[in-house]
């Protein structure tokens, strides 16, 4: 290989600041706006997010190979030359043009050192670890979705080239990067415009975690998992709590468990948990629903679940015949509900019980007839659904109108009561893209989750009451000012009027999202 004589060569990658980090994230994006492969940001932040990966890969494995040549044993690499970020990527004038999207794209090339091989896309889909969870077997499930969508090998090198200046051994990149990382993942759920499987507000996750509260010891399941946020929000929160090299080797590798089955999500989570440092992620690329739920047994469960399952939606017929027949449903969410159902550990003679936080959506999962209303009464018979948190109109907004309720139940018993506690909308502007939820508007639910009574955002409701109400769990504030039934026709209708101009609004913002306005 022609490169060979510049390994001593300074590489400009030392970056230091929080801004230079941004200008340079900008520079790629800027770029990858020239290529005509890429149709907006739905393309090219997933394509900056697999290029930025194999650098990330490439820059721990410097280190873990430093750390066993230091404790004198053999290193295995995760990806072999001439594969390698430092073997193609590292220098500037390294290989660009036609040959370069060759070497990407094609199944078979001559390589960058010379010799025939497979591209690089077709090695990295064909790596294989020794064990379920090691990091080869990550990066092949990754690429085994991935494509180069970049026609210009000249802007690809010119991409390259500005992440091969980010420092991902350094600690204070990484600090930022993943923050940096976290906005890119916003930026992903706006150009979808799917929130309910893409993206929950950091807020909703964070309050939710704290809420559960999980320990060390525990393990934690988010069977829907998207970009990973309740995984890594749970890391964050467990973190605090170590204090031994046992804690920790605990929270890396027998903690946080997910299941993603879409290829873009996965691939985001995984680079999403591993630039929070969780080092080797356990998510499953499958479906989560494909196991028949009479298999579930004791050695599938877990301590916790936490998780915004997808709203609405279809399963293939194959996927419906895993559940009960007077249970099948159309409704995705319902049948996450029974999953999970499933899958929480049952415990003996311990303080704290199995528990779960599920986003479900205002409609069918909480009101409706039939297979929901069977499924809403064994919920109730077996588990103690404690806590129902109704949030305001517009917390996911503009992606979906959909009000959205916080359902918190335990293995504690079964349920006896149900408190209710209902946010009420901030006054002045309501939520949006530009204004979201703030984690603040829980601090008064937070207060009064420990020592609850009764007061204008907050009720309990007998099981008496929600048995006669066929098991509908979508119960009316009786406390609340905002209700009231003395209001008159003409407000009511000034209301309505009110509420489809919002509508009408989300509607429009959303409408130039998928159109690739800004």
């Amino acid at each position: 290989m022609h490169h060979i004589e510049k390994i001593s060569v300074k590489v400009k990658s030392e970056i230091s600041t929080p801004e230079k980090l941004t200008s340079i994230i900008k520079s790629a994006r800027d770029i990858m706006r020239k290529d005509k492969g890429l149709n907006g940001d739905l393309d090219r932040l997933p394509q900056l997010t697999w290029i930025m990966f194999l650098k990330f890969l490439d820059d721990m494995e410097k280190i873990r190979e430093t750390e066993t040549t230091v404790a004198n044993k053999k290193y295995e690499p995760l990806i072999n030359s001439p594969y390698r970020w430092r073997d193609w990527a590292k220098y500037e004038d390294g290989i660009t043009g036609d040959e370069l999207i060759s070497f990407v794209n094609n199944d078979e090339v001559t390589r960058p050192d010379g010799s025939r091989g497979l591209g690089l896309l077709s090695y990295l889909r064909s790596i294989e670890g020794k064990n379920g969870i090691d990091r080869r077997n990550i990066i092949s499930t990754i690429f085994r979705e991935i494509d180069n969508r970049m026609r210009n090998g000249y802007l690809l090198r010119d991409v390259i080239n500005k992440v091969n200046r980010i420092n991902f051994s350094s600690s204070d990149e990484i600090h930022t990067l993943s923050h940096l990382y976290e906005t890119i993942l916003k930026e992903l759920r706006d150009a979808a415009g799917d929130s309910g499987e893409f993206y929950t507000p950091r807020p909703v996750v964070k309050f939710m975690v704290k809420m559960i509260d999980p320990k060390i010891g525990e393990k934690i399941l988010d069977p829907a998992a998207g970009t990973g946020g309740f995984l890594l929000e749970s890391f964050i929160h467990l973190e605090k709590q170590c204090k031994t090299t046992k804690d920790f080797e605990t929270l890396q590798f027998h903690s946080l468990e997910g299941i993603e089955a879409k290829s873009l999500p996965y691939m985001l989570c995984q680079m999403n948990l591993l630039l929070h440092g969780i080092e080797t992620p356990k998510i499953d690329p499958l479906n989560a629903l494909r196991f028949p739920l009479h298999e579930i047994g004791e050695k599938d469960r877990v301590d916790i679940i936490m998780t915004n399952p997808p709203f609405g939606g279809e399963e293939e017929s194959g996927i419906l015949s895993n559940f009960p027949k007077d249970k099948q449903t159309s409704e995705t969410a319902l049948l996450f509900l029974q999953l999970i159902m499933k899958k929480l550990k049952r415990k003996t003679g311990e303080v704290r019980s199995s528990r779960c936080a599920i986003v479900l959506p205002k409609g069918t999962p909480l009101s409706g007839t039939g297979a929901s209303q069977r499924i809403r009464k064994e919920l109730l018979e077996n588990f103690n659904l404690h806590t129902i948190i109704k949030l305001p109109k517009g917390v996911f907004s503009p992606y979906t109108p959909i009000a959205t309720n916080l359902i918190f139940f335990d293995l504690s018993g079964n349920t006896k009561e149900i408190w209710y506690y209902e946010i009420f909308q901030r006054e002045g502007k309501g939520y949006s893209k530009s204004h979201p939820m703030l984690f603040e508007e829980f601090n008064d639910c937070i207060l009064w989750w420990e020592g609850r009574f009764e007061n204008q955002n907050a009720w309990k409701v007998p099981i008496k009451k929600i048995e006669d109400d066929n098991f509908d769990l979508d119960q009316m504030n009786p406390n609340s000012n905002n209700f009231s039934k003395k209001e008159s026709p003409k407000k009511m209708v000034g209301n309505m009027l009110k509420e489809i101009k919002e509508i009408e609004s989300n509607l429009f913002e959303l409408n130039n999202l998928l159109n690739g306005k800004n």
